[in-house]
């Protein structure tokens, strides 16, 4: 980093003799040692590692503080959600200025409106106490609205205790489970909850009954799934008559469903599994409706009886149709609400039951991001939807399906103003080695020049079908606003476009990920929105091995690399079954103990690929007790890569050492890490000096000019 002084030594992470032979091949895993978090040198080495980030970041300290305050700056600190009202009640959740963490509320009905009188449900600033970390899983008020059940985690392993509060009088019930995962389902009559517990592996595996005041010894086990490659969910539907219990891995489900008003009853099988068979289940009156994959990849719509739901008795209601994905379907007493995704742009139609006549949301712009928001109420004329694009911030829509009317309940604020006409976004194609068209949804400052100057960051993910959505973050507009573009590559292995997109970037297609981000550079380059020589890349968790393996595939085209918990020692870790998720996701990645799935692996492996080159810098974060992806995967390949890596071996690691997945959990320690990443970034395009201000335009009447 950028610095008078002479810059420390980095920490050097010993070499331990460990070796590994498998399909005739052997490899050298030094640094095999650093998953032995009780060994003291591994400890000792990530908080080296943290110190040294800490000093080669000090330098850039007053650029991190401008940034953390630039994007504080934008949030309105205190602020609240709009009100959900479900019964006698509406729901609040809001937050206040100076506090990490959430207040969740709620007013009585008076006249269709919420009353003057507020009661605090859960106060997380309150529950998180003198902890560093906390996480709240679920938070499920029971159908007679007198109890809360929430759950939270204290370090970000992501195993909860389960606590139930009686909202009428504030106490705590003595109903307390350790060890949960996710997943929660009142009974009908507020007397028994549903949860789910996970084995050894951190799988969640089975679903548990619980009647209020009983022993927790006493609770019964509903559901247990045996197959190591499934994992379990649950929740119920929002006529809440039935619990649903569904049993998934990456392409075969299984669902489910329980008498929500008798709870002790035996809990009845929707359809069997059958490999490569992927269902979801809705309730509506006497039948149940069956988003499915059969025969369709895209996926179609079936009804079946409630009292026989066997596929013999499924009948069509929505055709597949190719390369229109059928995400969802939300039932309500008098209308349904379908959701597509055609060419990467979602869709909303709602199905009128009564005349049976269909009415397609319309909305103003070409490149947007659309979804159900909190719709809880069955009987209910009114549809609540969120909308944004790249430079519409987040807003919430209210339908109503009978007079058509669209009311705006509220917008993101933008604070100290927001322009939208200073931007602008726009959809790309890249074509691939293979022709295959692959979309960027990109955006800059309207001033930022497109004839191949401009710095430009470009974000990737491109795994387990997840759809990257092109929608607003306050946070981006300290870069934006500086002159750097940016741009999201929806690469294949996501599920922008289809399940061919998703099939074609898994298991031996993963290789198509990687080129396709490299192909989206080019293209940036070739359009003119970004500068060949300054390009970030930017990713997290299955992104992150995504932007790992394009380093080494094409370490002259990246100028910097932003790896956040990233997956980056994938061979080995799915060679390692006793590992959580290792299993269940040998549909995504391939099991390397077959030869060709090793081989597939190997070919793109960040960890297994770090040669002696001269590799740009990298900053790549962890959380010690990360479930997900282990704190040692970008130990050890910032380890490597020190120790293998030629020319300027600028690597940074910063491992949380009290959390998980997601990193901090207070909303400001959050910020203070995206201003550190950010002020990485500058540096990396020589922006961190003498340029770190907004541009001239903004200076005269953007928000960056204004106090916040």
């Amino acid at each position: 980093m950028t610095s008078d002084a002479a810059p420390p030594d980095p920490p050097t992470a010993p070499r331990r003799r460990h070796t590994r032979e498998i399909h005739g091949v052997a490899t050298e895993d030094p640094w095999f040692w650093l998953r032995d978090r009780e060994d003291p040198d591994t400890i000792a080495y990530l908080e080296a590692e943290n110190a040294y980030a800490d000093a080669m970041f000090e330098p850039l300290g007053e650029l991190s503080e401008r940034l953390f305050e630039e994007i504080k700056g934008r949030v309105k600190e205190t602020d609240m959600s709009v009100p959900v009202r479900k019964g006698s009640w509406w729901y609040v959740g809001r937050t206040e200025e100076g506090k990490q963490y959430a207040i969740h509320t709620r007013r009585a009905d008076v006249d269709g409106a919420p009353s003057d009188e507020e009661l605090v449900l859960l106060d997380e600033n309150e529950l998180a106490g003198d902890s560093d970390y906390l996480g709240v899983g679920d938070l499920l008020v029971s159908p007679d609205h007198r109890l809360l059940a929430y759950t939270c985690d204290f370090d970000g392993d992501e195993k909860y205790q389960l606590r139930i509060i009686d909202l009428s009088t504030g106490e705590m019930l003595d109903d307390r489970v350790e060890d949960l995962t996710y997943g929660l389902a009142w009974s009908a009559d507020s007397s028994t909850i549903f949860y789910t517990l996970a084995d050894d592996m951190q799988r969640s595996d089975r679903v548990v009954r619980h009647n209020l005041g009983s022993p927790v010894s006493d609770d019964v086990v509903v559901f247990h799934e045996t197959d190591d490659r499934f994992w379990v969910g649950l929740g119920a539907t929002r006529s809440e008559r039935f619990i649903i219990m569904s049993s998934e891995s990456r392409t075969t489900s299984e669902v489910r469903v329980v008498d929500a008003t008798d709870p002790t009853s035996a809990a009845k099988i929707i359809e069997p599994r059958s490999q490569g068979h992927e269902y979801r289940v809705e309730h509506h009156a006497e039948r149940f409706l069956i988003l499915s994959n059969l025969d369709a990849p895209d996926f179609r719509l079936f009804e079946t009886p409630v009292d026989d739901p066997a596929m013999a008795n499924w009948t069509e209601l929505i055709a597949h149709e190719p390369g229109v994905r059928l995400d969802d379907v939300d039932a309500f007493a008098d209308h349904l609400v379908v959701t597509r995704r055609r060419n990467n742009v979602p869709q909303i139609s709602v199905w009128h039951l009564g005349d049976g006549s269909v009415t397609d949301l319309e909305f103003p712009e070409p490149i947007f991001e659309t979804g159900g928001s909190a719709n809880v109420e069955w009987h209910t004329p009114k549809y609540r939807f969120g909308y944004a694009s790249m430079v519409t911030p987040s807003s919430i829509y209210e339908h109503d399906v009978v007079t058509g009317e669209r009311t705006l309940l509220k917008q993101q604020e933008v604070v100290g103003g927001y322009d939208s006409d200073r931007y602008v976004t726009e959809r790309l194609m890249a074509e691939a080695a293979d022709g295959t068209r692959v979309p960027l949804s990109v955006l800059r400052h309207k001033d930022t020049p497109t004839d191949g100057t401009a710095p430009c960051v470009l974000y990737g993910y491109g795994s387990y079908e997840v759809i990257m959505p092109a929608s607003f973050s306050s946070n981006r507009l300290s870069l934006i606003d500086r002159g750097v573009v940016f741009a999201m590559s929806h690469v294949r292995g996501g599920g922008e476009m289809g399940r061919a997109w998703y099939d074609n970037g898994r298991l031996g297609n993963k290789i198509n990920s990687f080129t396709d981000l490299l192909s989206a550079a080019d293209r940036l380059v070739e359009a003119g929105w970004a500068d060949p020589d300054r390009i970030v890349i930017r990713g997290g968790s299955a992104g992150g091995l995504l932007v790992g393996g394009v380093l080494n595939m094409a370490p002259e085209k990246v100028a910097g690399v932003v790896a956040e918990v990233p997956f980056v020692d994938n061979v080995n870790t799915m060679l390692d079954p006793s590992l959580p998720l290792t299993i269940g996701e040998y549909e995504e990645w391939g099991n390397p103990e077959e030869a060709e799935a090793f081989e597939w692996l190997m070919q793109y492996s960040p960890y297994e690929n770090v040669e002696a080159v001269d590799y740009p810098p990298i900053y790549a974060t962890a959380g010690l007790n990360d479930p997900r992806v282990s704190y040692w995967e970008p130990a050890k390949w910032i380890a490597k890569l020190r120790d293998t890596a030629v020319g300027r071996r600028r690597f940074l690691l910063k491992t949380e050492m009290g959390a998980g997945h997601g990193g901090p959990s207070g909303r400001y320690d959050a910020w203070r890490d995206e201003a550190r990443i950010q002020a990485f970034i500058l540096e990396v395009f020589d922006l961190a000096d003498g340029s770190s201000e907004p541009s001239r335009v903004d200076r005269e009447g953007s928000p960056t000019e204004r106090p916040r």
